[in-house]
């Protein structure tokens, strides 16, 4: 994406609309897998678009513009997880795998092993092997150090092998 940032370094919004479009299914994709229900991720992405919307005036450009909607997505599904206090499980029907290859009971598997992660790290493992984000670009999203990114992502793996054995 060619992102359109004004001389002061603001993001405009035009250039926010477009940066909506493009990276919307990711988004829906991370919302969905975290909160489990159709109705609260549209709930929520709306909530979070409006959120980044009022805050384009503060965009500096510090960050990449994909990365800054990136967080306010996820800052706001974990606000809509701690308001809830639940995690639904995923269904399969919903859920869409990336890879096409994996037979329905593998799909299955995977889609409760990844619902049974705590959500730092089913959200670590969504950011780096789903929607793949670099280490700093995930670190950036959390809020959290690369580092922290890398041990967290290390341990989903192995949670999402240990239940998939």
């Amino acid at each position: 994406m060619t992102e359109e940032i004004t001389p002061s370094g603001r993001l405009d919004a035009e250039a926010f609309l477009e940066l909506v479009r493009e990276f919307d299914l990711r988004h829906r994709r991370l919302a969905f897998r975290l909160l489990g229900d159709r109705d609260r991720m549209d709930d929520v992405l709306q909530e979070a678009y409006a959120r980044a919307f009022r805050a384009l005036p503060r965009f500096r450009g510090g960050a990449a513009a994909e990365t800054w909607l990136y967080r306010i997505v996820y800052n706001a599904c974990l606000d809509d997880l701690r308001r809830s206090g639940s995690r639904k499980e995923v269904s399969l029907d919903e859920w869409r795998e990336r890879g096409a290859s994996l037979d329905v009971e593998q799909r299955l598997d995977l889609e409760s092993a990844l619902a049974a992660l705590p959500v730092e790290l089913r959200a670590v493992a969504l950011l780096v092997d789903a929607d793949e984000l670099s280490y700093d670009e995930a670190a950036e999203v959390l809020g959290i150090p690369a580092g922290t990114v890398a041990s967290r992502l290390s341990r989903a793996r192995d949670a999402l092998r240990g239940a998939l054995e």
